[in-house]
């Protein structure tokens, strides 16, 4: 990679219409393609959509999403932040992301993982008990899809293939394919050994922490003699006109969502001082156009990676200030980053 990407990310969250009511999702959906159209104008390099199977998300056929918006934009890359890899089959995965990767000139990437929910195992006929095997073999099944023309393939989650072709076949580029990782070394090493990207799913702490992780990376690519690939991180943030609008607009749809979440998981509530807390020193980018892109920076930096994807949308924040939101980071965060960077090409890894 020759240059520093920079992202976004959205799970379509159910916002809030003009009455305080929640949007339906059918508009949601048309929304997030809003969205995304706004931020292929504004020169963002990435555009990710979550799957989730949720009554607060509008998302649970991203490539669907993904299409539409590749039909009216001409240079944004489109991925999934993530494809739940472990309840769906690969090979469908796989012609779902060769078929978009046509329609939109070679534009999409896979981002895949085990999701941060378990309503799809249920939903799809998964045993949670199994969500270690489902992964590691439909993952190493995935990895052989998007190398191979022909697969040859055997585990105990499917009947085994023997020279199978899976159409429509990629072209010579092949297709990117990443894993998010939330903090497993032995998700690191795998991925390393099935020579695919790593993409930290960084969601709250100093990210500083996350370093001996991509030290791991780097030391398991020497050891198995893999290509040391672009490593990514996904991390939450909003961006206004100042620091103060930013964290006032964010907060009240932060708390909804975390409080809501919290509930489900048992966690004690989150409080306004622990949310300025990962604002100012941890991995909540929140802040006018300056101040996020000089923390973007900090990171990319600090971990010494290729592509940062920044998720906008948190719990029911209106569209309206989403899309103000997006312009911003566009229009001002990236080149600011780049400018950044510029001048500290220890930033930077080639």
């Amino acid at each position: 990679m020759s240059r520093i990407e920079l992202g976004l990310d959205t799970f379509g969250d159910v916002s809030l219409a003009a009455d305080g009511t929640l949007k339906p999702m059918d508009q949601v959906l048309r929304d997030v393609v809003e969205e995304a159209v706004v931020a292929d104008q504004a020169g963002v390099d990435f555009i990710g959509i979550g799957e989730h199977h949720r009554p607060d998300f509008a998302v649970s056929a991203p490539e669907i999403v993904l299409a539409t918006i590749a039909g009216r934009t001409s240079k944004i890359r489109l991925g999934t932040a993530v494809t739940v890899l472990s309840s769906d089959d690969p090979i469908r995965v796989f012609q779902r992301f060769s078929t978009l990767n046509a329609l939109s000139s070679g534009r999409a990437e896979i981002i895949v993982g085990r999701g941060s929910f378990t309503e799809s195992y249920p939903l799809f006929g998964f045993d949670l008990q199994d969500y270690e095997r489902l992964f590691e073999e439909k993952l190493d099944l995935l990895a052989k899809l998007v190398r191979q023309p022909t697969v040859t393939w055997s585990g105990t989650i499917r009947p085994a293939l023997s020279d199978q072709r899976v159409y429509p076949p990629l072209a010579p580029e092949g297709l990117t394919t990443w894993v998010g990782v939330g903090g497993s070394p032995e998700s690191v090493v795998r991925l390393v050994r099935q020579d695919l990207q790593l993409m930290l799913a960084i969601i709250g702490g100093d990210p500083r922490r996350f370093a001996p992780y991509i030290d791991l990376y780097h030391r398991a690519c020497a050891q198995l003699g893999r290509q040391v690939r672009p490593i990514g991180v996904h991390s939450p943030g909003f961006v206004a006109k100042t620091d103060e609008a930013a964290r006032e607009a964010l907060w009240p749809h932060y708390a909804d969502m975390f409080g809501r979440i919290g509930r489900e998981r048992g966690w004690p509530p989150t409080t306004k001082e622990r949310f300025i807390e990962e604002v100012e020193h941890g991995s909540l980018y929140v802040g006018s156009p300056e101040t996020v892109a000089r923390k973007i920076a900090k990171t990319i930096t600090d971990l010494k990676i290729q592509r940062f994807d920044m998720k906008y949308s948190t719990g029911p924040m209106p569209h309206e200030k989403l899309l103000d939101c997006i312009g911003l980071y566009g229009e001002k965060v990236v080149p600011m980053v780049h400018d950044i960077l510029a001048h500290n090409p220890a930033g930077t890894m080639h």
